[in-house]
């Protein structure tokens, strides 16, 4: 096979610090000098690398954006329609208020929204509008937010703050000491953590963001009592639904529950792969927009909306959802069957249409590593992680795992026999942020 991709990967990481634009998609985060890097071509869930090898996208599909497969003909030809008739203009694309009205319609007790393009951004415009509106400076947060100061200052009073979110050794290196103390992590589940922080922040708390479900089963009570302190203290209750927005509903996770926020914020499998964001809110809340300065020329494009909208359409017409559901549930029941056929310690989190494969064993990220070495030879591109898609068929589905039971009966015999390492081809993956040289 050759090495297109690595090569120009390492030649990127001269040019280009860190190698790329985002962490999840680093070589090192799967397979160190192995990983084919970039793709010349990708269509439902088969990805051609420089080379024209052929694989299948077992992993993470574009993190998360493409739901109904990439290259999907129909929002295609909807933002190639877009484009020919003109993507930005000095006056305004009509699609906008359009895709406002249909969030608004998934959210019924939301009254307006706002868009960008990505869902970090997204997160720092919910943010800096709820502080607007509350008038109070602290954010208490529970999840993963992005890349922003208002985030990573956390991990300027303890280093730790962010390990337990998502991503560990986030360094916060220019981020203004004088933000130190404004943002406090709670994690998941626990109650008291977030009242705490309440008592800690001495009347100063003014917002509360956190994921609605990610790892963990969604807690109702949890949510419930979070929603019930917001109100206590005037804090604007922020769900942020980047990841699991369009994957158990068309929409939010939360509207499933009677669960009202003031804000929710969307993204990534909005837009099928296409950039869009949206900040979706209470009127009163999202008026405060007004009184404070956001505003972007490239949040303006049409792409975006055209793609949102015909992504939504899709998800209504073809019942997305009870397919990647039902999908998502079969690889994890077989999973769940291979494992302890084969004895290895490896449990299922997460939604059910992003399975999450938690490694017990005692060099977990060996395992992680020689499983995506293993299954890359075998056509996959795979790691612990797979956002199902749309185009995951029934038949691409069982070839991953097949290939997937192979690979693991190997782990599991060369765990017994003790020799695990004797079949790493390279370096181990990395686990969290660290510095590439």
């Amino acid at each position: 096979m050759k090495n297109s991709g690595i090569n120009l990967w390492n030649k990127a990481k001269t040019l280009i610090p860190g190698g790329n634009q985002l962490l999840s998609k680093r070589s090192e985060m799967f397979l160190p000098e192995g990983w084919p890097s970039y793709y010349k071509k990708a269509k439902g869930c088969e990805i051609w690398d420089l080379d024209n090898n052929h694989f299948y996208d077992m992993s993470i599909m574009g993190i998360g954006s493409c739901v109904l497969g990439y290259a999907n003909p129909e929002v295609n030809k909807a933002v190639k329609d877009a484009i020919d008739k003109g993507s930005m203009s000095t006056l305004n694309c009509h699609e906008e208020v359009e895709l406002a009205e249909r969030l608004i319609e998934l959210h019924p007790w939301a009254q307006m929204a706002r868009f960008a393009r990505t869902g970090g951004e997204a997160c720092a415009i919910a943010i800096r509008i709820a502080r607007a509106f509350s008038r109070k400076d602290k954010v208490a947060f529970c999840g993963y937010h992005g890349w922003h100061d208002w985030y990573l200052c956390s991990n300027l009073s303890d280093s730790a703050n962010l390990d337990a979110q998502l991503l560990a050794g986030l360094a916060p290196a220019g981020v203004p000491g004088a933000l130190r103390g404004h943002a406090h992590p709670f994690n998941y589940g626990n109650i008291d953590e977030l009242k705490s922080i309440v008592k800690k922040t001495n009347g100063e708390l003014g917002v509360i963001i956190m994921e609605v479900e990610r790892h963990k089963r969604i807690d109702i009570d949890f949510l419930n009592q979070v929603r019930l302190i917001a109100d206590e203290v005037g804090a604007v209750l922020i769900f942020d639904e980047i990841s699991s927005g369009f994957r158990i509903n068309v929409g939010s996770v939360h509207t499933l529950h009677n669960l009202n926020p003031d804000i929710v914020v969307l993204g990534k499998a909005m837009g099928n792969g296409y950039p869009i964001s949206a900040v979706v809110g209470k009127a009163k809340v999202m008026q405060a927009a007004q009184d404070t300065f956001i505003s972007s020329t490239y949040w303006t494009e049409r792409i975006g909306p055209v793609a949102a909208l015909k992504t939504i359409e899709q998800f209504k017409k073809n019942n997305v959802i009870k397919n990647i559901v039902g999908t998502g549930n079969y690889i994890s029941q077989k999973l769940k069957n291979i494992f302890d056929s084969c004895g290895l310690k490896i449990e299922i989190v997460g939604l059910a249409s992003v399975p999450i494969l938690v490694i017990k064993e005692d060099e977990s990220m060996i395992v992680k590593t020689i499983f995506t070495q293993e299954m890359l030879k075998r056509g996959f591109l795979a790691s612990n992680i797979i956002y199902v898609s749309y185009a995951h068929t029934e038949e691409i589905v069982d070839k991953y795992l097949a290939a997937a039971k192979e690979v693991y009966e190997l782990i599991s015999k060369r765990i017994k026999l003790g020799d695990l390492k004797n079949i790493l081809e390279g370096p181990v993956c990395h686990s969290g942020f660290k510095r590439l040289s």
